[in-house]
C-alpha cells in the first residue's frame, strides 16, 4: 500500500516567561509558565532531531508522546490567560516552518504566526502528521506478509493486529485533523487575531487531510479483509475465487468509498490555490508562499483516487462474473476492461512522476509502480477468462462505459474517524473543575457513602478538611496500545 509521507515542520525557540505575567492572587503560576516553556523546548528538539534522521529510523512514537506532554500545558496556558490568572505583556509570535505549501524555489520558510491559537493549531497539525507517519512506519515494517508462505498462523495473526493498530492510528489522525478544521481554526478566527496564514492552516486543507487519513484507514481495512485469502489467490490467480475470499460486492463498495474520499480530499486541498488571488497579503508579509498545496500531495491524492476507482471496477466485474456469468458475462467484461484502461493510464502517470523528479522517496515510487503492475496483471487474468467465456458460451453484449456507470452502487465506509478529545489542561481553573468532576464521578461509580458528622462527633474536626483534588491524568493517542 502506498501511504503519503509527511515532511514534518520545525519551529523556533520561544520562552513563555518573556511575555507571560503571573497575576494570580497566590502568585503560583511561575512554575507552570516554566513547565510550558520546557515542554515546548522538548517538542522543538524532537522535531529538529526528526528532520536530521533517516526516514526508516525516525521515532514518531516519541514525537507523539512529546506532543501529548506539551498540549495539556498549552491548553493550561490558554485557559489561564482566558481566566485572567495569567496576562500577556504582548501578543506572542510563534515561528513554524510550512511543509504542505508550495514555496518559491522549493524553500520552506518559517512563518511568523501571532497568538497562542496559532501554536495550538500548528501543534495539532504536527500531531496528526506524526500519527499518520507512525502508522506508515508500522505498515512498511510488515512487508507483504499475507503473500509469504513461510509466515505461520500465529505470526500472521500478530501482523494482522499490527495492521489493525495502524488503522486505529489513521482514524485518530483523521479525528485530529477534523478537530483542527472544525474547532481550533474557528476559535482562532473568533479570537480576532489578524494576520496572514499559510495554506497549511486553512479549514479546507485540514479537512482534506482528515479525509485522506480516513481513506488510508479504509484502504488498510480492505487489506486486512483480504489477508486470509491473499496467499491462496496468489497461488491460483483468477477465477474461481477461494472460499476464504470476502464478498466481491463488498470489496467494490469499500474501494468506491476510498476513491470518493481521496477525490474529496484533492478538491479541498486545491481550494487555497483557487482563491490565492484574494490572498496577496501572504506574499507581501514575507512568507513566500504561493498559496497552493504542494503538487506532490495533490498528485498522490489523484493517483490514489484513480487506483481505488480501478479496483472498484475490477471487483464489480469479478462480482458480475462470479455471481452469474451466463447473464452478466458482458457486464463482467465491460467492468474489467474499464479497470484495465484505468490501471494502464495510472502506470503512464507514474512514469510521468519519475520524469518530474518528485520528492517522494524512490522506494515509495517503486512500491506504487509494483502495486499498480500487480493489479493490472490480476485484472488481465480475470478479463481473459470472462471474455473467453462470453465469446464462446454466453454471448452477452458488452455494455458501454456510460451504461456501466448506472450500475455502480454507493460506496461503503468500514471505518470512522476517532473524535479528538482535547486534553485536560495541566493547570488553570478548567483543570481544577475537571479534576473535581472526575473525583465525584469515581466516588459515585464506587457507591461510596460518606457519613455525615453528627452532634456526637464534636471531638473531631475532620469535616472541615477540604477534599483533595485528584491530579489530572495525561493521556495520549493509543494509550495502552503501543507495542
Amino acid at each position: 500500500m502506498n501511504i503519503y509521507l509527511y515532511h514534518l515542520p520545525t519551529t523556533g525557540t520561544i520562552s513563555f516567561g518573556d511575555f507571560c505575567i503571573d497575576t494570580s492572587p497566590e502568585k503560583t503560576y511561575a512554575q507552570h509558565i516554566a513547565e510550558v516553556t520546557q515542554a515546548r523546548a522538548n517538542l522543538r528538539a524532537v522535531l529538529k532531531e526528526n528532520k536530521r534522521t533517516h526516514d526508516s529510523e525516525k521515532d514518531y512514537l516519541r514525537l507523539v508522546k512529546v506532543l501529548d506532554d506539551y498540549l495539556p500545558q498549552l491548553y493550561g496556558m490558554m485557559t489561564s490567560v482566558a481566566s485572567g490568572t495569567v496576562s500577556l505583556r504582548f501578543e506572542p509570535v510563534f515561528r513554524w516552518r510550512t511543509m504542505l505549501s508550495s514555496q518559491l524555489l522549493n524553500t520552506c520558510p518559517r512563518v511568523p504566526l501571532p497568538s497562542l491559537h496559532a501554536d495550538l493549531a500548528f501543534s495539532l497539525l504536527t500531531y496528526g502528521m506524526a500519527l499518520s507517519n507512525f502508522a506508515r512506519l508500522i505498515v512498511n515494517a510488515l512487508g507483504n506478509y499475507e503473500h509469504e508462505p513461510a509466515v505461520s498462523g500465529i505470526e500472521h495473526d500478530a501482523k494482522d493486529e499490527k495492521l489493525s493498530f495502524a488503522v486505529s492510528l489513521f482514524c485518530r489522525a483523521s479525528g485530529v485533523f477534523a478537530h483542527l478544521s472544525k474547532s481550533v481554526l474557528t476559535d482562532w478566527n473568533n479570537a480576532g487575531v489578524s494576520g496572514p496564514r499559510p495554506p497549511d492552516l486553512t479549514t479546507e486543507v485540514c479537512a482534506a487531510l482528515s479525509k485522506m487519513a480516513l481513506a488510508d484507514a479504509q484502504a488498510l481495512a480492505v487489506r486486512k479483509l483480504l489477508s486470509r485469502s491473499a496467499y491462496e489467490s496468489a497461488l491460483s490467480p483468477g477465477p474461481p475465487l477461494p472460499k476464504s475470499h470476502p464478498s466481491t460486492a463488498l470489496l467494490a463498495k469499500l474501494h468506491l468509498e476510498c476513491a470518493s474520499l481521496y477525490i474529496s480530499a484533492r478538491s479541498l486541498a486545491l481550494t487555497p490555490g483557487k482563491v490565492r488571488a484574494t490572498r496577496n497579503a501572504a506574499s507581501e508579509s514575507g512568507m513566500g508562499a504561493s498559496g497552493e498545496i504542494i503538487g506532490e500531495l495533490t498528485r498522490h491524492l489523484t493517483d490514489e483516487a484513480a487506483f481505488h476507482s480501478a479496483l472498484a471496477h475490477k471487483w464489480l466485474g469479478v462480482d458480475a462474473g462470479e455471481s452469474g456469468v451466463a447473464t452478466k458475462g458482458g457486464e463482467a467484461v465491460g467492468f474489467l476492461a474499464w479497470a484495465k484502461r484505468e490501471l494502464e493510464d495510472l502506470c503512464g502517470s507514474i512514469k510521468g512522476h519519475l520524469l518530474r523528479r518528485d520528492r517522494t522517496p524512490g522506494e515509495g515510487r517503486r512500491g506504487k509502480k509494483e502495486r499498480t503492475t500487480h493489479e493490472l496483471e490480476s485484472v488481465e487474468v480475470f478479463l481473459s477468462h470472462y471474455k473467453k467465456m462470453n465469446d464462446t458460451i454466453t454471448f452477452q453484449p458488452v455494455p458501454k462505459q456510460s451504461d456501466l456507470q448506472t450500475k455502480i452502487p454507493a460506496g461503503r465506509l468500514a471505518v470512522s474517524p476517532k473524535p479528538y478529545q482535547a486534553p485536560v489542561p495541566a493547570f488553570g481553573s478548567t483543570a481544577s473543575d475537571k479534576a473535581r468532576s472526575l473525583a465525584d464521578a469515581m466516588k459515585n461509580s464506587l457507591n461510596l457513602d460518606v457519613p455525615r458528622q453528627t452532634a456526637s462527633d464534636t471531638d473531631s474536626d475532620s469535616d472541615d478538611e477540604p477534599v483533595k483534588e485528584l491530579p489530572s491524568r495525561k493521556t495520549y493517542a493509543g494509550a495502552g496500545s503501543y507495542f
